[in-house]
């Protein structure tokens, strides 16, 4: 039975997707993104996921920066869950939210929820935490009077109140995790996935004036959809750039050979980050 890996400690929204998706396993939490992927290319564990994209603050850099920079893993599966951010508190907490001096959660979820925190705890200073089940850990043994942001499972694993639920500003929010795996094998998940996707990364020969159009032009004449380009500092200067291309469909062996050679012959660099399966979770 696979051993699984996630970003920790208990209550985070890494855990809820995985016990939503996996059916059993062993399951082992990470404090940070970079030792749960270290984890999974030394073999301690065998999957590890990680949260890539969320719907309002968009790329989470490190998970994406570390698999170019420093350990290339295959993405085998992504998983996609809807985030509910709720309002943590210590179980006999007075109720008035004036007092309250310091809000705990990770950056991303505290700015997932500024506009609720604006309005109802302009005074409070934010304190950002490794993930939302630490600011969740925090508040619990905490004396002050303090929150935390974080979901259901958080404030059960502490034994926190849910003072006021879904406090993020936007309705649908969602946050994709990418499961990794060092030898590309397949995943067994609780579900049926519900498409599939192809992760490209590109680098350019120069800046040249028409370099992404030419780029792009080699996806749009195919009727290839993509869902997503990004583009992120090589760290060997300034004005030096990858690019991340999200294609809505499997490799095959038909378009993206065909779409490897052109950006080759124009000098590109193409690395396939994955081909795999999405899947769309209910949590």
């Amino acid at each position: 039975m696979a051993a699984i890996g996630y970003l920790g400690p208990r209550g985070t929204f890494t855990k809820m997707a995985v016990d939503t998706a996996f059916n059993g396993g062993e399951k082992q939490s990470f404090t940070t993104i970079p030792n749960c992927i270290d984890a999974v290319q030394n073999q301690q564990i065998d999957i590890g996921v990680v949260p890539l994209e969320n719907a309002i603050e968009g790329t989470v850099q490190l998970t994406l920066d570390y698999l170019v920079h420093e350990v290339r893993l295959p993405i085998v599966a992504e998983i996609v869950v809807p985030i509910k951010q709720h309002l943590l508190v210590a179980p006999d907490f007075s109720g008035d939210l004036t007092k309250v001096r310091t809000v705990y959660s990770h950056s991303h979820a505290i700015a997932q929820c500024h506009q609720f925190l604006h309005k109802h705890m302009p005074a409070a200073a934010f304190s950002f935490s490794s993930s939302t089940g630490k600011a969740a850990d925090i508040v619990s043994s905490s004396d002050e009077a303090v929150a935390a942001i974080g979901n259901r499972l958080a404030a059960h694993e502490y034994g926190l109140r849910i003072y006021q639920e879904n406090i993020h500003d936007y309705p649908h929010n969602h946050t994709r995790f990418a499961v990794l795996a060092k030898d590309k094998q397949p995943v067994n998940l609780s579900q049926e996935a519900d498409s599939e996707k192809t992760s490209l990364l590109i680098t350019l020969p120069s800046d040249y004036a028409g370099a992404l159009h030419q780029v792009l032009s080699a996806f749009a004449w195919r009727k290839m959809n993509l869902s997503k380009i990004e583009s992120r500092p090589m760290k060997t200067g300034l004005g030096n750039y990858f690019f991340i291309v999200d294609v809505n469909q499997p490799y095959d062996a038909v378009l993206f050979p065909g779409v490897r050679a052109e950006l080759e012959a124009l000098g590109c660099g193409v690395t396939v980050l994955g081909t795999y399966p999405v899947y769309q979770m209910d949590v």
